[in-house]
């Protein structure tokens, strides 16, 4: 799921993005300003968050040219009464918030909002629930941890392309990736024990001298 979080506050906005991460959604930052909000405007979202203080009006006109995704307006308490007028597809969060309270807000308004077929990731006989952060392969369900669950997600949102160790390092981790590490490697094998060691099909391959790609062969 993609979300666009339009945020003067730099580091309020990339904290929000930093937990949405971890939660396996994937985000891009804009000031709210013209140029910030345009180099974004273009792209398919399923769901804009703005904070109301920073420039309300330019992101309403964005979010006239796109009614199909909710919004989730973040604004002082004393504002909540001048919420604007909205659909049900759009709601307010007072500042300040605990980012589970945010983070139910956000899910509730892609539940409402979004295809269900679109929360849910398929590959072979493995099913993820992007809401529910749920992994269940041939009626089994898997424990995985946060980021084995986000290094799954990326796999299968990616299924067929192969992606390189820099690549997944910096989506996953957010790190730069040293080509003389095994970071990635030991990860990968970890989530490989949970997703295909158990079964006989296996859905997580190696391209050597690449990287990683996910794909039901």
């Amino acid at each position: 799921m993609r979300i666009l979080l339009v945020g003067e506050e730099v580091q309020t906005a990339q904290y929000l993005r930093k937990g949405l991460v971890e939660n396996g959604f994937a985000v891009d930052v804009a000031r709210p300003n013209a140029e910030g909000v345009n180099a974004h405007s273009r792209s398919g979202y399923d769901l804009l968050v703005c904070d109301v203080a920073a420039g309300l009006p330019r992101f309403l006109e964005m979010h006239r040219d796109d009614q199909r995704a909710p919004v989730l307006f973040l604004t002082d308490r004393n504002a909540l009464p001048n919420r604007p007028d909205s659909r049900a597809s759009e709601d307010c969060l007072a500042k300040p918030f605990a980012f589970s309270d945010f983070l139910a807000r956000v899910r509730g308004l892609l539940r409402g909002e979004v295809d269900t077929n679109r929360m849910t990731l398929l590959l072979a006989d493995l099913e993820l629930d992007l809401l529910l952060r749920r992994a269940v392969r041939g009626g089994k369900r898997l424990d995985l941890t946060p980021k084995e669950f986000l290094l799954l997600s990326l796999l299968m949102r990616k299924s067929g392309e192969v992606l390189s160790r820099t690549f997944i390092a910096d989506q996953v981790w957010e790190i730069n990736f040293e080509s003389n590490t095994n970071f990635v490697d030991v990860h990968i094998r970890r989530l490989r024990s949970k997703v295909d060691d158990p079964f006989p099909r296996k859905l997580i391959h190696t391209v050597r001298g690449v990287g990683y790609v996910a794909e039901a062969r």
